[in-house]
């Protein structure tokens, strides 16, 4: 009886999932002796490192989980560590192999989108938090990498910065980073790994440098399996773009700019660049349109027409460019930022809101393309 009762506690434990690998923790060998005696059993887990920021939450759902199983009064649950050899057989399971490699290749079900600008002071962060956000939103599985080394923002416009400063921290596996979560997003950033009280200091890197620390996030960064990877680029068709275009020449294009003419003409370079390295522009998004005033006027701060225009340059015969999404001026949208939580959460029924969600439907509903693409089939 105790034999078949500790079986039992051991597949429900086993089912609890890691809040921050998102697997099963039976799946991901944390779980260690399940013993029972009379009614009473005691389970012992391996965290994957000392100070694991989810101790608390597993040890109660393990507790929990184990409390549930028919004919068991009492749980005691011991927290230990993994040895060094039990991480890296984990590290070699999630990644699939020994092998280190970007992951998000050609042939992976990752649907790659970088999301670029001409230049700075365009909304092009917020437009992406509030995307992957919305993405979020309607279950798939979204990542996030600010590529944006020198203007990092995402962290603070996803409400992973507290009220002191400090910003939310990875955890480490070895050699692998697990990113925090906000909003359901996967997110990881150069502000994550400055030394505390140093969040506010200036990032002055160059090239090598910048191309290692895209590579790592790529690399080492251990998102799972995910349905649409965003890339936060920086403004501009400097180094990090092509670093980008380098190692991921598959990723589609997503060019923001304003409808002020001066945007918009810069705006077409980024484009270009993109598709000089073999990545596809999908579309054009026009932020800080015109917006609907309470009295029935309308505020062009920043005139019309601008994403029309990068839209026509960037079009081919073969290749048209449509804009997506028009989103209009909005206090809305600015406020939620600085409080970190994107507007599409906070105020959903706002007009950017809208168009920032109709956004990701329709970047959903256009799928991705097949051709040249490995499926993993043979003939029969």
């Amino acid at each position: 009886m105790s034999a078949d009762l500790a079986a039992r506690v051991t597949d429900a434990v086993g089912a609890v999932t890691d809040p921050e690998l998102r697997r099963p923790i039976g799946e991901l060998g944390m779980v260690g002796a399940v013993e029972a005696a009379g009614d009473a059993v005691r389970v012992e887990v391996r965290l994957t490192v000392v100070g694991c920021p989810a101790a608390d939450r597993i040890e109660r759902d393990v507790h929990d989980a184990a409390a549930r199983v028919a004919g068991v009064e009492a749980v005691e649950v011991v927290l230990g560590v993994m040895t060094p050899e039990e991480r890296a057989a984990l590290t070699e399971r999630l990644r699939g192999g020994p092998a280190r490699g970007i992951p998000f290749t050609s042939d992976s079900l990752t649907r790659v989108i970088a999301v670029t600008s001409g230049k700075g002071g365009v909304g092009k962060s917020t437009l992406t938090a509030n995307l992957a956000a919305a993405l979020a939103a309607r279950r798939l599985k979204v990542g996030l990498v600010d590529a944006d080394v020198h203007g990092f923002s995402i962290p603070g416009l996803l409400g992973l910065v507290d009220a002191d400063g400090r910003t939310a921290r990875p955890t480490r596996i070895d050699d692998l980073i697990v990113p925090p979560v906000a909003f359901g997003v996967k997110v990881v950033s150069i502000g994550m790994f400055l030394r505390e009280g140093d969040e506010g200091a200036a990032v002055a890197w160059r090239g090598p440098m910048l191309h290692r620390t895209v590579a790592q996030f790529l690399t080492d960064v251990y998102f799972g399996d995910l349905d649409v990877l965003l890339l936060d680029m920086p403004p501009g068709t400097g180094d990090v773009a092509l670093s980008v275009g380098q190692l991921l020449p598959h990723a589609e294009v997503l060019v923001v700019t304003t409808p002020q003419a001066a945007a918009a003409d810069v705006a077409v370079r980024s484009g270009l660049v993109a598709r000089q390295t073999g990545q596809r522009v999908v579309g054009v998004v026009e932020n800080m349109a015109p917006m609907a005033l309470p009295d029935g006027t309308v505020l062009d701060l920043f005139g019309s027409g601008g994403g029309a225009a990068v839209a026509r340059a960037l079009s081919t015969v073969d290749q048209p460019v449509p804009v997506l999404a028009t989103v209009p001026l909005s206090p809305a949208l600015r406020t939620a930022g600085d409080e970190g939580a994107p507007v599409v959460v906070a105020a959903p029924a706002d007009a950017a809101a809208v168009a920032i969600t109709e956004l990701a439907a329709s970047l959903v509903a256009s799928g991705r393309s097949l051709a040249g693409r490995r499926l993993g089939i043979q003939p029969t």
